[in-house]
């Protein structure tokens, strides 16, 4: 991983000049091995300080790491695979897993949809040790049809500073969504059923997907991964972030420029061989947050392996380095 000793000394007005201006200004993912291809990552340290991280595939496919650097392939986190899951995917495979650790338990939240259909769902499973294997499923959480204007896929957990529970999710149509979770069950709480929009790309493209919350110096910051995923090294994804003093926004960028109206800075894009980083998590680890992210190798054919970078917020905006 890169060091950010370096980095942790300079004033706030010498990160801002390190903030890219130009692709080729972007860091490259710190240095991973061993089990590296990978989509859409989350990733966790357990309280054995292992890192499990899991990704879309399978029955949520899965890798382990000792110290962050070499990765070594796992089972996946279902041996067998709910019976529910064929009402949505004829393969069927899970997408964008979500794990976090809340209440003594790891949840983990995930996506069973066709690609480029929005007949989709979100399912909730937990665990007491957070292993493949270990996996209790809760079924169905959240979904949508062919007749929504919304796509629940890419789901995310968020837990406020007042222990109120957020679930985001959303890809393409009319964008990213937030709705309030019942934290004893891990589902939409019954009380308050608002669906609550927080980006989307209105005019153009309405391609903008995984939708990933954290509060940081008193803003809660919204990164996305926009653009086209999946096409190898033809991929344009890319990560951007909007901030909010509220958890249901307005999101806004760097130039005030609205998440619901096409709006987003920058947080990495393609650069060299680094082609389409996206379907990023945030995890924070004992050095300070990760972005935890997939790209395609434009050196490996596109293929799509794991990247993992440190970020700085010193500026107000994350910068990865």
């Amino acid at each position: 991983m890169r060091k950010r000793t370096a980095l942790l000394a300079l004033p706030a007005a010498a990160l801002l000049a390190l903030v890219p201006t130009t692709a080729s200004a972007y860091p490259g993912p710190g240095r991973v091995t061993g089990s590296v291809v990978t989509h859409d990552p989350t990733m966790i340290r357990t309280s054995s300080g292992q890192y499990q991280l899991y990704a879309t595939g399978g029955g949520i496919s899965s890798k382990t790491s000792s110290d962050r650097t070499a990765f070594a392939g796992g089972a996946d986190a279902f041996g067998s695979r709910p019976s529910w899951w064929s009402r949505y995917s004829s393969v069927p495979e899970v997408w964008a897993p979500d794990i976090s650790f809340h209440g003594g338990r790891y949840l983990m939240y995930y996506s069973v949809s066709k690609f480029g259909s929005n007949t989709s769902a979100i399912g909730l499973a937990t665990s007491t040790t957070g292993r493949p294997g270990g996996w209790s499923d809760h079924g169905i959480v959240y979904t949508s049809t062919s007749s929504s204007d919304y796509n629940a896929i890419d789901p995310n957990l968020f837990v406020d500073d007042d222990g109120t529970w957020w679930l985001s999710f959303g890809s393409w149509w009319t964008g990213l969504k937030t709705i309030r979770l019942d934290p004893s069950t891990g589902k939409q709480l019954s009380s308050h059923t608002t669906r609550y929009s927080i980006a989307s790309r209105p005019s153009g493209t309405k391609a903008v997907e995984a939708p990933y919350i954290v509060k940081r110096n008193g803003y809660y910051y919204l990164f996305a991964s926009y653009d086209t995923c999946c096409a190898g090294t033809s991929s344009t994804y890319k990560i951007k972030v909007g901030r909010a003093t509220s958890v249901t926004g307005p999101y806004r960028d760097k130039n005030g420029v609205s998440l619901m109206n096409n709006g987003g800075t920058p947080v990495l894009e393609s650069h060299g061989s680094v082609i389409g980083p996206g379907g990023q998590s945030i995890m924070n680890d004992v050095d300070g947050d990760l972005i935890v992210y997939h790209y395609y190798d434009g050196n490996d054919n596109g293929t799509s392996k794991l990247g993992i970078n440190l970020l700085n917020w010193s500026s107000g905006w994350p910068v990865a380095y």
